[in-house]
């Protein structure tokens, strides 16, 4: 399909970026990689009187370690994440799920800031910032904000964004080198949109035993979420099949996912079990 007529812009630097969607009372929409704004315009799901093009605007597209952990601008590309070698120990987590994003042209393309404002609650990036307790630097007409990851999505394409903020910058805390973790996911095709997926990671304490669990879901929830029953079950445990059926037994249970064409509600649960399972086995291996 032909896309909706509009206006374009591409400003040089971010205020005038904000400007431009302040101005249009509603009716802009920004334009990062597109891999989700172009579809959308295609099938007409989205008719804006202008689109302002981030390309130009220098400084979002770093990505930044240090003790403190990762910074990571809002139009790096997913090609960008895995291809910083850094990465693998700094937050190893990321480029693992990420390898799971869409297809080739579309990592070469698509942007964090982009997949973090479309919401979509069956996309990788969503997923691990609420997992990883990740913090989103949001710049609007009033100035700055700070929003952790776990408020920032409302439901499903659905943010606290207003009309004339954009995402500056994703902020992920320092990752402990002897954390253990795993990501599992599985969609009908590689590259398509997971069914379901599961980022876990603990640490272990004096004893041996998990503590500070976190494990995020995506595909099998209006949002991404962390399973706080599960977390609850693994925390203060060795990590042994009794406990890791322990955590997927409780994820099952406290997941209320929707059905589609796709996948039944009880398909989605199960599949999030079972994927849980196979990412606690993977990560205490």
């Amino acid at each position: 399909m032909k896309l909706p007529p509009f206006e374009y812009a591409a400003p040089a630097t971010l205020d005038e970026a904000i400007a431009l969607l302040a101005a249009s009372g509603g009716t802009a929409k920004a334009l990062s990689g597109g891999q989700s704004l172009m579809p959308v315009l295609a099938f007409r799901l989205a008719s804006p009187s202008l689109l302002v093009d981030l390309r130009k605007i220098p400084g979002l597209d770093r990505i930044d370690i240090d003790a403190q952990g990762v910074k990571i601008g809002a139009r790096v590309r997913w090609r960008d994440i895995l291809d910083d070698a850094r990465l693998r120990t700094a937050f190893p987590l990321l480029p693992a799920a990420i390898s799971h994003t869409a297809h080739y042209q579309i990592r070469n393309r698509g942007t964090v800031g982009g997949s973090l404002a479309h919401a979509d609650p069956a996309a990788e990036m969503p997923g691990i910032a609420v997992a990883c307790d990740a913090q989103l630097v949001i710049a609007g007409s009033t100035g700055r904000r700070t929003v952790a990851a776990a408020d920032f999505f409302t439901g499903a394409l659905s943010t606290v964004l207003a009309d004339d903020e954009l995402i500056v910058e994703v902020r992920f805390p320092a990752w402990p080198t002897a954390r253990r973790w795993a990501f599992e996911e599985f969609a009908m095709r590689r590259g398509d949109f997971a069914l379901a997926g599961i980022a876990a990671w603990y640490d272990l304490d004096s004893g041996g035993r998990a503590t500070n669990t976190h494990i995020g879901v995506i595909g099998a929830c209006t949002r991404p979420q962390r399973l706080a029953k599960a977390e609850a079950a693994l925390n203060g445990k060795a990590v042994d099949a009794a406990a890791i059926l322990s955590a997927a037994k409780a994820a099952t249970e406290s997941l209320d996912p929707p059905g589609d064409l796709h996948a039944s509600a009880a398909y989605r649960r199960s599949l999030a079990g079972t994927l849980l399972e196979r990412a606690l086995q993977r990560a205490s291996s």
